[in-house]
C-alpha cells in the first residue's frame, strides 16, 4: 500500500475532464472486476461536475455495470433537494439521472426540507455511513473526488476552522462558511482520508497558489488540502493554470 500524491497537469479545463472521465470508467471496471462492487464519493462545483459530465457523454459508459455501483458526497450545502446549488443536484442532472444505477445505491446528504435541523442531518449521514461501513463504521470508499477552493479548503473544511481538525466522527455540521452558503454538511478529514484513492480535480490560475502550498508541506490547519492523502494513492488532476506553482518533480505524465 502506498499513499504516494501524483500531479497530472493537462492543457485545458475540458482535457482535465475528459481525462479524468476516461480513468474514472477504466478504474471502476478494475475495481468491479476485482471487489465486486464500487463505491464512489462524489464533489460539487464547476470541474467536478464537468468531469461526470464527460462520464455521461464517454461512448464507454455503459461498460460499467452501475447496478454494483454506489454513490455517496464529500459535503452537501444545506439547501432544499432541488436546489440547483446542491451538489447532489448537480450530479444527478450531469449524470446519476442518465444511468442505471439503483435508487438505493445512491446515498444524497439531507437536505432543508425533509424536516430535520442541521445537527440532526449530519448523526442521520454518519449512521447511514456506519450502516454500510465495516467494523470501522464507513464504507469502503474505492474512488473519492474533491475539488480545492483557492483558500485550500476541501469539502466543506476551511482554513483557520475547527472542522478540518475534528477526529472522533465522519460527518459535521458547517456554520457561518466563508463561502455561501453559511450552513454546510460535510465528512471530516478521518472519513475522507480512509478512502482507498483521493482523487482531486481542479482548474484555474486561481487555484495555484493553494495547490503549490500544499504540496509544499504547508500546514493542514492554513491550507486544508495539505492534509488529505488516501490510502492507496492521492492524485491531483489539474490544468497547466492550476499548475503554475507545483515543483517539476511531481509532475507525472501518468499513473
Amino acid at each position: 500500500m502506498t499513499s504516494d500524491r501524483r500531479v497530472l497537469v493537462h492543457a485545458s479545463t475540458e482535457e482535465l475532464a475528459a481525462s479524468v472521465a476516461a480513468r474514472f470508467i477504466t478504474k471502476t471496471v478494475d475495481i468491479l472486476d476485482d471487489l465486486g462492487s464500487a463505491t464512489i464519493v462524489l464533489t460539487g462545483g464547476r470541474v467536478g461536475t464537468a468531469v461526470l459530465a464527460a462520464v455521461n457523454a464517454s461512448p464507454a459508459r455503459d461498460s460499467i455495470d452501475w447496478s454494483r455501483v454506489s454513490f455517496w458526497w464529500g459535503d452537501e450545502r444545506w439547501l432544499p433537494r432541488d436546489d440547483d446549488e446542491r451538489n447532489e443536484k448537480q450530479a444527478r442532472d450531469a449524470l446519476l439521472d442518465h444511468i442505471a444505477v439503483p435508487p438505493e445505491n445512491v446515498h444524497p446528504f439531507p437536505a432543508t426540507d425533509d424536516g430535520i435541523e442541521l445537527d440532526a442531518a449530519a448523526s442521520r449521514y454518519e449512521a447511514e455511513l456506519a450502516a454500510h461501513g465495516d467494523e470501522s463504521g464507513m464504507p469502503r470508499f474505492d474512488i473519492t473526488f474533491l475539488g480545492v477552493g483557492p483558500d485550500g479548503h476541501i469539502a466543506s473544511l476551511f482554513p483557520h476552522r475547527s472542522g478540518i481538525s475534528i477526529d472522533d466522527c465522519a460527518v459535521i455540521p458547517v456554520r457561518n462558511s466563508p463561502k455561501p452558503p453559511p450552513e454546510r454538511l460535510s465528512l471530516t478529514r478521518p472519513a475522507l482520508n480512509a478512502s482507498e484513492r483521493i482523487w482531486l480535480v481542479l482548474a484555474g490560475a486561481d487555484k495555484a497558489s493553494a495547490l503549490g502550498l500544499a504540496l509544499a508541506g504547508a500546514s493542514r490547519d492554513e491550507v486544508p488540502v495539505a492534509g488529505i492523502k488516501g490510502r492507496k494513492r492521492t492524485v491531483f488532476f489539474v490544468d497547466a493554470e492550476a499548475a503554475a506553482e507545483v515543483p517539476e518533480g511531481l509532475i507525472a505524465p501518468s499513473y
